[in-house]
């Protein structure tokens, strides 16, 4: 069974101007032990699509579809369930560890929190669990006395995955974990957090614009664009031999080092991702496609098989999949 199932999720955030749907029918499976990475430029819906889930939206959002977890649906979760079942059966790690820990209160404290509330242990008991996490992420466990102004920021990282850890959840949330650190860091928590993820058996959705990235610890890859996911399959396919062009253009942004071809002739994708209240119809890639024709203003394409478990919106996609090949 499926530690998280995403089906046909639609949310719309209600502003002054008028009603804004960020997240337009999104479904997802994410199985035990696995890990799938949802990418896309920024605006397209990725950390909407992780509020959802946690249900973090702000009052007013409206939110459609089914999010269950282990089989239950947080959506129609009563309130108290909800916060039993943060931390303990989902967590998350958060974009800025500099502004997600309290800073007048030491991070043994903050992780500590969490264990009491959820009455897994008493305070003395969270405290030497704390400890041991701490040392799980490569941290002494006399840092526990520190306040996060003490940590340098891929401490600070160190201490949010540690956070996320401490109720022993099923499935970890990381949303842009990496995008505030430098490339060492970086690095140094990717490996953490793949090392724990085999570890641990933790199920996974880890959220970033950078492919290259995502590629080195997804087994799966699901590519949003507009509030709406335009291909998915394994990684490595997806990343090397992408079917959509919006995964093609994301794919070439990121230069092989080393390569002059590269420094020569940079490559990337012109133009912004549209608003989430003018979306354009059809697909609505098409004003920034290269492959654009005719049929792709008017027609919303549906994800297609693009091969092996891999599917994209395409319609080039679709005729190619028409197409019978010769003998």
């Amino acid at each position: 069974m499926s530690i998280l199932s995403v089906r046909d999720l639609e949310v719309t955030y209600t502003t002054q101007a008028g009603p804004l749907p960020a997240v337009r029918g999104v479904s997802f499976d994410i199985e035990t032990g696995e890990v799938l990475g949802l990418a896309g430029e920024s605006g397209c819906g990725k950390s909407t699509v992780v509020n959802a889930i946690l249900r973090l939206l702000p009052a007013g959002t409206v939110v459609t579809g089914e999010v269950l977890l282990n089989g239950e649906d947080v959506l129609t979760m009563k309130a108290g369930r909800m916060r039993a079942v943060r931390w303990t059966a989902a967590s998350v790690v958060f974009q800025g560890a500099m502004h997600a820990l309290n800073p007048v209160q030491r991070i043994g404290d903050q992780l500590a929190e969490a264990i009491v509330l959820h009455r897994l242990s008493g305070e003395k008991e969270a405290l030497v669990r704390v400890g041991d996490l701490l040392e799980k992420v490569g941290l002494p466990a006399r840092r526990l006395k520190d306040y996060p102004h003490e940590l340098s920021g891929g401490q600070k990282q160190r201490v949010m995955i540690a956070m996320a850890m401490a109720c022993s959840p099923q499935l970890i949330i990381a949303d842009e974990p990496t995008t505030a650190l430098d490339v060492m860091v970086q690095a140094q928590v990717l490996k953490l957090l793949n090392d724990l993820q085999h570890e641990l058996g933790l199920a996974m959705l880890f959220i970033t614009h950078d492919l290259s990235v995502l590629v080195e610890v997804c087994d799966r890859l699901a590519i949003m664009y507009a509030g709406k996911i335009v291909e998915e399959g394994p990684s490595v396919p997806v990343f090397e031999q992408p079917a959509h062009p919006y995964t093609r253009a994301l794919a070439s942004a990121f230069p092989t080092i080393g390569d002059q071809r590269f420094r020569r002739s940079p490559s990337g994708l012109g133009g912004d991702p549209p608003q989430p209240d003018s979306v354009p119809s059809g697909c609505s890639f098409h004003p920034r496609c290269p492959l654009a024709f005719d049929a792709c203003p008017t027609t919303l394409p549906d994800l297609y098989d693009a091969g092996e478990l891999r599917r994209a919106a395409c319609l080039l996609v679709a005729e190619e999949a028409r197409t019978p090949v010769a003998p």
